[in-house]
């Protein structure tokens, strides 16, 4: 990490750093739970989604143009490449992400991205609302045929999350919402469902290597279709999210450089063995809304601790 991206005056601000270590914490600890489900969306073992979150999250600090935006697993990626998978296996899928990335690479190159200034903000804000209910709408079921108790759990994590702030902002609500409920839940010995239960967490870190796929032309024109869908798919979420962010922190940021990031991360994660991701809109709204980071900091340290 370039400390250039740091304004200097930041360097030796104690509030700063607190305040961006908590902000990957607190990803962190919600990145686990979409990744896990991203990977059943995409037929693939839990551990490929933590990958490639884990991967995306530590190489797009670097690389990427928007800072404290956060890019991981995603569900719109995991639909699109779920077919391929399904049809050809896991092989053909990591072999895909990495074709996305080159792609992505060359219309970062050819300036495409430029062509977000012309999305009206009525635009945005139609993403952003069918977003949210998209989310609200896949944990409806997470409500039913579970025990009562998750229902005052609810309530008492819904309330934290909405009057702690007016009490402090030092430390993000949903950190201490997280803390305050497994406090609860595991001294009390209440018996709930818990990320354990979508699928088993990896017991080893990534390794680098090729996918397992024939190097010919055929395998190439089955994969060309997902990787430039994934592609596109990737980059307009992306850029669309970091144009939120510019909006919401009124700064600017390079979205060609967005965009060869995104590139780059979803290569290095195909190598990885990671299912390729693009920005999360959800997860960037938690490190910059509601946490208050402003620097690739929070990013690197959102991956960092999700592999911890």
């Amino acid at each position: 990490m370039r400390l250039r991206d740091l304004k200097p005056e930041w360097l030796n601000n104690p509030k700063v750093w607190r305040t961006e270590i908590l902000a990957g914490l607190v990803v962190a600890l919600a990145l686990i739970p979409e990744a896990i489900s991203f990977s059943i969306i995409a037929g693939v073992d839990p551990a490929v989604g933590l990958f490639a979150s884990f991967t995306m999250a530590v190489v797009i600090s670097m690389v990427g143009g928007r800072r404290a935006m956060i890019s991981a697993a995603t569900g719109a990626v995991a639909l699109v490449i779920a077919p391929l998978n399904r049809e050809h296996g896991l092989g053909y899928l990591i072999s895909a992400v990495i074709l996305a990335g080159v792609i992505q690479i060359v219309l970062g190159s050819l300036g495409v991205a430029k062509l977000m200034r012309f999305v009206p903000r009525s635009v945005m804000v139609g993403f952003v609302n069918a977003l949210a209910i998209l989310i609200f709408m896949t944990q409806v079921p997470e409500m039913y045929d579970v025990p009562w108790a998750v229902y005052p759990l609810l309530v008492g994590g819904l309330a934290l999350m909405v009057f702690f702030p007016r009490i402090t902002k030092a430390v993000p609500a949903p950190l201490v919402s997280i803390v305050i409920l497994t406090t609860i839940t595991v001294a009390a010995g209440i018996a709930v469902p818990t990320v354990g239960d979508k699928g088993e967490l990896p017991s080893s870190l990534p390794v680098p290597g090729l996918p397992d796929v024939p190097f010919t032309l055929d395998t190439l024109a089955t994969i060309a279709p997902y990787a430039f869908a994934m592609a596109l798919v990737g980059l307009m979420e992306s850029l669309m999210t970091a144009k939120l962010v510019d909006d919401i922190t009124d700064t600017h940021s390079s979205k060609t450089r967005e965009s060869i990031g995104q590139g780059i991360a979803n290569i290095v994660t195909g190598f990885f063995g990671g299912m390729g991701g693009c920005a999360m809109i959800g997860q960037t709204m938690i490190n910059v809304k509601v946490s208050g980071a402003r620097t690739r900091l929070s990013t690197f340290l959102a991956g960092a601790f999700l592999m911890v």
